[in-house]
């Protein structure tokens, strides 16, 4: 499969032309040459204007080329290699690398004065050598870049570094630029690729320097030997000249170092995958970031390959297809490339194609280019440590990994975890969306997961999960017993993640949960149904915090799960919260179905304290259906056994339902005198629990019910302004709403409807 369009001319339309004629795919002849695919199709794209002499030969042999035949081919590529030029001033250039001591500097220099001749093939029509490859078509966007990097040219000898992912665009972007701003620099524009990323090899600096010295006017012959006096003899050169240097695909600052050109009107562009901090230190180096492209300009980029009329005939698809592919310009461009060769394709078969994971990468790949090949060399230059961490963020089920997590997947500490996510940074591999937080593109994430990660990861990560969720129990819910046993095979991380309080446990619980959701989905399809149940445990803190986010769904899978792990603890324990759950959602009969399964089971295995919690719930279903006198009985039933257990956090819990079972059939007396019992049992002053906050409003309404109207105020206030402080936006509504039933404060109707906005939006 051939790659790219023929140049229109020279040297790669020849090697265009043998190649069709002798019947030969690119693969075939790169193989028989000896060359690399990407090379030979760069070469008849133009994109390498002459190729060394030795290259030619293999060719012309793989062609099977006689010597006409191979002297014509020659003779086509020399005429596309770098010559002398006439430079003036090129005399005083002697002078100062002579004096600086570079070896054959003054010789070299002095030859130049005596070039004849018509002007090199590199000078472009301003006079200046132009060794800029051609303007990349279909270019369209980065406004906001171009805008950047033209700000970051400005000054006195800046050093302008464009940085971003494999496939972002980096070379488009500032050849793009360089051609619009060809006036900027009329003494010429000077490009390397560096191949800090490619299969190819990178070239020496000599290799370069003998490219950039004949297009400033030095011949061959009089090029120094050595890489600093060659060096030092192109710095001198460019000291008084308006000069572009880019320097593409860099792969570290030492590499670009010794190729800046350092004259004070010279602009030198670096592009790299990296982000080379080094280069900013010791240079200046102003960064430009280069990112994916949103949903329009991807749209635009699939037109100017395919057309207008075609992209706006299926507007929908074509977004899709740039959201597919993640806005990486390289994942377009072989997206449109595949359109491209099949007319009557449609780019909704397309992107129905790419909605599938296990073959989005696979079409995102022509020949030796593609979003794999790209990623492939990027990793290749990490060192392996580094590339095995990246191996196993891709098994992580979620979007996002904090160091515990990344240490747990890797199977080592979450300092040496933190340390590879940082390489992973600079490598633009990773990036860092929030303090602590990583993330990966969705196209890398999907490479890194066809790597080799072991059969492991998945199960360290949700155990990892597990530990973490049972101490964010520990610091929410301080006192309350263990959700669960751990399981048999449970595979402990080498750290978990310490909470101070439980505000610290509440914001992981609330960044964590969506990771968690799709953490659950991952154990269960894996069938690890013994970790799905207790890490949807682990979150009932959170569940009573927002008992109306929706999680029937996720309560449903873990009960799933308990059934499927054969642990009828589990599944009494899930039936309660999801019971629980259903009866705040009103959704009374299932939710009583569930409560009574959940209670039977307890009892059956003489488990007081689920007993009692089973109790619990189910009164609060039998009280939403008016019988509030069985379920104050059932309160009164679970006390005992919380007593029996010596669980005084499931009496407390049990005496708050009690006390509200009180209030609503208007029993004021009762209500009260349980709500200040339950509210003595608090032995953790200072802080705030749901419990407690509720017990609060119960008393107050007790006093309000009672003729006592500023005390139930006071308790009703001190209840909203806890509720409001801790984020416990349903008790922050209950409380105010109760409030505004005895008061015209125009300041607390503000508060409530600032509670129900708050509530509503995180709905």
């Amino acid at each position: 499969m051939d790659t790219g369009t023929p140049a229109t001319g020279g040297f790669g339309a020849l090697l265009y032309g043998l190649r069709t004629g002798a019947g030969l795919s690119q693969e075939e002849l790169a193989h028989d040459a000896g060359v690399s695919v990407r090379a030979l199709s760069y070469m008849e794209r133009g994109h390498t204007r002459g190729p060394q002499r030795r290259t030619v030969q293999a060719l012309a042999a793989a062609l099977g080329l006689d010597a006409a035949g191979a002297l014509e081919l020659e003779r086509a590529a020399s005429l596309g290699r770098p010559r002398p030029a006439r430079t003036a001033g090129a005399a005083g250039a002697a002078g100062a690398v002579g004096a600086a001591g570079a070896v054959g500097a003054a010789s070299a220099v002095g030859a130049v004065g005596a070039v004849g001749g018509t002007a090199a093939a590199a000078v472009a029509d301003g006079g200046g050598p132009d060794l800029l490859p051609r303007a990349p078509r279909g270019f369209h966007g980065r406004a906001a870049e171009l805008g950047a990097l033209s700000r970051a040219a400005e000054g006195e000898a800046p050093v302008c570094l464009v940085v971003g992912p494999a496939g972002v665009g980096k070379t488009a972007l500032v050849l793009h630029w360089a051609h619009q701003g060809r006036a900027g620099f009329p003494d010429g524009r000077l490009y390397a690729d560096l191949r800090g990323f490619g299969d190819t090899g990178e070239p020496g600096l000599m290799e370069v320097l003998r490219e950039f010295l004949p297009t400033l006017g030095v011949p061959h012959g009089g090029i120094p030997e050595s890489v600093n006096g060659a060096a030092a003899l192109f710095r001198s050169l460019a000291a008084d000249r308006r000069l572009l240097v880019v320097l593409d695909n860099a792969r570290d600052s030492e590499q670009v170092r010794p190729l800046l050109p350092g004259g004070r009107r010279c602009v030198t562009v670096v592009t790299s995958r990296h982000r080379l901090p080094g280069l900013i230190v010791t240079d200046s180096a102003r960064p430009v970031a280069v990112d994916v492209l949103g949903p329009e300009d991807g749209t635009k980029l699939l037109a100017g390959v395919l057309g207008t009329e075609r992209v706006l005939a299926e507007p929908v698809a074509a977004r899709r297809l740039a959201e597919l592919c993640g806005g990486l310009p390289l994942a377009l461009r072989v997206a449109a490339a595949r359109l491209a060769q099949r007319p009557g394709w449609s780019l909704d078969a397309m992107a129905a194609d790419l909605s599938d994971e296990t073959r989005r990468l696979g079409l995102l790949d022509v020949e030796d280019t593609g979003v794999r090949a790209a990623l492939r060399l990027t990793l290749q230059q990490l060192p392996s440590r580094v590339s095995r961490l990246f191996a196993h963020l891709g098994r992580h089920p979620g979007t996002h990994v904090d160091r515990y997590a990344a240490a747990a997947l890797a199977d080592t500490d979450p300092a040496a975890a933190e340390a590879g996510l940082e390489r992973l940074v600079v490598a633009h591999l990773v990036t860092e969306t929030a303090p602590g937080r990583w993330a990966m593109h969705d196209l890398v994430r999907l490479y890194a997961r066809s790597l080799d990660a072991g059969p492991d990861a998945l199960g360290r990560v949700l155990d990892h999960y597990i530990a973490t969720g049972l101490a964010a129990v520990a610091a929410a819910e301080p006192g309350n017993e263990e959700c669960f046993p751990l399981p048999a095979d449970h595979l402990p991380p080498a750290a978990v993640r310490e909470f101070a309080d439980r505000s610290a446990a509440v914001a992981w619980y609330a960044a964590e949960r969506d990771d968690l959701t799709l953490a659950v989905a991952a154990s269960h399809a894996a069938g690890l149904h013994g970790r799905t149940w207790r890490i949807v445990m682990t979150l009932w803190p959170l569940i009573v915090w927002r008992v109306r986010d929706g999680w029937v769904p996720l309560l449903e899978t873990a009960l799933e799960a308990a059934r499927a792990d054969g642990d009828r603890h589990g599944e009494s324990r899930v039936l309660n919260v999801l019971g629980w759950v259903l009866t705040e959602e009103g959704r009374i009969p299932e939710a009583l179905t569930h409560l009574t399964a959940a209670s039977a089971l307890a009892a059956q295995a003489r488990d007081a304290v689920a007993e009692a919690n089973a109790l619990v719930v189910l009164g609060v279903a039998r009280a939403a259906l008016g019988g509030l006198d069985e379920a104050a009985e059932g309160c009164e039933r679970a006390v005992e056994l919380a007593r029996e257990a010596g669980d005084r956090t499931i009496e407390r819990l049990a005496m708050q339902h009690l006390a509200r079972h009180w209030a609503d059939a208007g029993k004021w007396r009762q209500a009260l005198d349980t709500a200040t019992e339950a509210l003595a049992f608090d032995d953790r002053p200072g802080t705030t629990d749901v419990p407690g906050i509720l017990l609060l409003m119960v008393r107050g309404e007790a006093l309000l019910g009672l003729g006592d109207e500023d005390g139930g105020i006071g308790q009703l206030e001190l209840a909203a302004r806890e509720a409001e402080a801790s984020g416990y936006e349903d008790g922050a509504v209950r409380a105010l709403g109760a409030l505004l039933r005895v008061s015209a404060d125009p300041g607390l109707r503000a508060r409530y409807d600032a509670a129900v906005a708050r509530l509503r939006t995180r709905a």
